[in-house]
């Protein structure tokens, strides 16, 4: 008859089963991190094309739509985003100021037939005063 003593001495860690049911699961949350990475880093390209338009227009009430696609089109070409295009930015204007917004997805193959889709929605508002007003 085995006792307790005796079970715990052949216990000695982690089997292979128990490694591959650990490392799988992590392998993918990786390999999943790796395919958005430059997702998001072309999120952030667009969203500080987006703010730096914003803050060179300033709150002088110049600004038309058009010079502010203009601006955001060279900017897009600067910092060298070929998506979002030009098209899918809307400009519009809202009281005494402009609001630059780009909505947009982006579908991500994974493995397979499965794959990531990530949506983005950032606004950018040009001008002084309350949105609204």
């Amino acid at each position: 008859m085995l006792t307790n003593r005796s079970l715990r001495a052949k216990q000695r860690g982690v089997t292979m089963i128990g490694w591959i049911f650990l490392l799988i699961p992590m392998a993918m949350v990786v390999y999943a991190g790796i395919r958005l990475v430059p997702v998001y880093l072309n999120y952030s390209r667009v969203a500080k094309s987006l703010n730096q338009i914003a803050d060179e227009a300033g709150g002088d009430g110049s600004a038309t739509a058009e010079s502010l696609r203009i601006a955001l089109d060279k900017r897009l070409d600067i910092e060298g985003i070929e998506y979002p295009t030009i098209k899918e930015f809307t400009i519009k204007r809202s009281g005494q100021v402009w609001i630059m917004a780009v909505n947009y997805e982006e579908t991500i193959p994974y493995f397979s037939n499965v794959k990531l889709l990530v949506t983005f929605d950032k606004q950018a508002q040009v001008g002084k005063g309350a949105v609204g007003e």
